[in-house]
């Protein structure tokens, strides 16, 4: 069951990899943030582009990537 759910988040985002981590007690997907940053945005370094996103967030008084 695991792999399928895997499969299908892949699958979603054009099977291009999303790291996904399965919580056996939460029964919950948690999937990279920077995976998903990095394909929506085409961007060639999800990490990078996802870092100054936050600068320039915090940089106009918005802290919503901090919750």
């Amino acid at each position: 069951m695991k792999q399928d759910k895997t499969y299908l988040i892949n699958k979603i985002f054009n099977n291009d990899n999303i790291r996904t981590i399965w919580d056996k007690d939460e029964e919950k997907y948690y999937i990279s943030v920077v995976d998903v940053v990095g394909i929506l945005s085409e961007s060639k370094d999800g990490r990078k582009y996802w870092n100054k996103l936050k600068q320039r967030l915090k940089e106009e008084g918005n802290e919503i990537v901090t919750n």
